[in-house]
């Protein structure tokens, strides 16, 4: 599963309840996630542009066909993590 995720990079904040409810599953399920700091002003100008929103939790995830899609909120990244898990 950490072959998949490898390319998967999660924008948070570091006290935002969502994204802590996020970053315990994936240290529950021992998931590595590279973790980027939202409130940095060139990761947050990604965001913006690239992402649609500044809203964070958010799972950029990196498509076979280099597309990128862009997971918001809490619950929908976590379910879209437990589909990958389920087939580890």
């Amino acid at each position: 599963v950490n072959k998949i995720t490898k390319s998967y990079k999660l924008y948070q904040y570091y006290a935002c309840p969502f994204c802590v409810k996020v970053r315990r599953f994936l240290k529950r399920e021992s998931l590595y996630i590279e973790l980027i700091d939202a409130k940095n002003n060139f990761f947050k100008k990604d965001l913006m542009q690239n992402g649609g929103m500044l809203k964070v939790p958010c799972l950029r995830v990196d498509l076979k066909n280099n597309e990128v899609k862009w997971i918001y909120e809490s619950d929908q990244i976590i379910s879209f993590l437990s589909k990958k898990i389920e087939y580890k």
